[in-house]
């Protein structure tokens, strides 16, 4: 396999996850980098030097659910058909907020799972009469089994999962290829000062198998590190009085 002809796209421009995708897939193609308004000349440069031909920054709201058709049609219309979208952006929140502010519910809700699905129908609707293209959805092993510790978060990546693994599914046969990637815990700037979990991982780590399962295998489920799978196998199976005591 190799990786679409056409675009490649990073919903989420300036997530550390998205620009380590971008620069496995730079080489040759055009990048656009879509976020919301902010410095954007270090993350070109970091695509330009990886060898893309070209690179372009669209305005992106992922929160502005009406906009996100626009923005897909602004993209074809001037850089053409995509290839490749990645949806890298997203909220951790706050668990201890959130447990008291139905406000702050709403936001993780809104931004970790109907943003994500609403952009993913976007997306395969554009894809799927063309026949060809691959869509990356970051899900999570918060979602395989809510924890207490951040059950907001966690059941936003349950519902992504659920609905991009269906998404998978319908789109089955129509030469596009939908990624469902369930990381563990990234140390990154979303995680930074919090105690790495077991099995954590950098981004460059994501982005390395991201980037395999997109030029080299067409299975949907990509867990990583793949020792994740193991773990989370016996998720369903841990007592509840036990796992309510599981950390984050």
């Amino acid at each position: 396999m190799s990786v679409p002809p056409g675009a490649v796209v990073i919903f989420g421009g300036r997530s550390e996850i998205g620009l380590a995708v971008a620069r496995r897939l730079a080489p040759g193609r055009t990048v656009v980098l879509a976020a919301r308004p902010g410095e954007m000349a270090g993350p070109r440069q970091v695509c330009l030097d990886a060898g893309a031909d070209r690179v372009e920054v669209v305005e992106f709201d992922a929160d502005d659910i009406a906009g996100q058709t626009g923005v897909v049609d602004r993209i074809e219309q001037s850089y053409g058909p995509i290839g490749v979208a990645v949806l890298a952006f997203g909220v951790l929140g706050d668990q201890e907020l959130a447990e008291t502010d139905p406000g702050e519910v709403a936001r993780i809700l809104h931004t970790d799972f109907v943003a994500q699905a609403s952009l993913l129908t976007v997306l395969a609707s554009r894809m799927r009469p063309r026949g060809r293209g691959t869509l990356v959805a970051f899900s999570s092993v918060a979602g395989v089994r809510v924890r207490r510790a951040n059950y907001v978060y966690g059941s936003a990546k349950a519902g992504l999962d659920g609905f991009a693994s269906g998404l998978a599914d319908a789109l089955h046969g129509s030469g596009v290829h939908l990624v469902v990637a369930r990381p563990g815990f990234v140390v990154g700037r979303m995680t930074e000062g919090m105690d790495p979990a077991v099995f954590s991982s950098t981004p460059d780590q994501v982005a390395d198998a991201v980037e395999a399962r997109i030029t080299q295998g067409r299975r949907v489920d990509l867990w990583i590190p793949w020792q994740l799978r193991v773990m989370f196998s016996v998720a369903p199976f841990v007592p509840r009085a036990v796992w309510r005591r599981m950390p984050r």
